[in-house]
């Protein structure tokens, strides 16, 4: 049986290679800081896309875009200001945050998935 981290690991490089096949760069993935991790971070056009993968197997612990819930979105603006902060980006940088929800086999990138910065 897998655990969690190869599922997830799995489920994050699925989701980067539908992200590339829409024409996103990918830039960095699983960047850690104090605050929580941005499971990948990608330029779609001027947009710099903070994005979260989550996956369930079954709807049993509800829908995967659920989980992230305000205390993860939280921490996700904050790890993004960081990277902003890190990276020498001005704040005037256009971001968005996306959330990629798999459920099973299927794959949903949610787009603006929960406001930007």
């Amino acid at each position: 049986m897998e655990n969690k981290r190869t599922i997830g690991s799995e489920k994050e490089r699925l989701a980067r290679e539908y992200l590339e096949k829409q024409g996103y760069q990918i830039l960095e993935c699983n960047f850690y800081s104090s605050y929580g991790e941005i499971d990948i971070i990608a330029k779609d056009g001027r947009w710099l896309v903070f994005l979260e993968v989550k996956y369930r197997k079954s709807l049993s612990a509800g829908y995967p875009a659920e989980a992230v819930n305000r205390q993860k979105r939280q921490k996700l603006y904050q790890t993004a200001q960081y990277y902003l902060y890190k990276n020498r980006l001005p704040e005037s940088t256009p971001c968005r945050f996306d959330v990629v929800a798999i459920l099973g086999d299927k794959l949903e990138h949610i787009k603006d998935g929960f406001g930007g910065l």
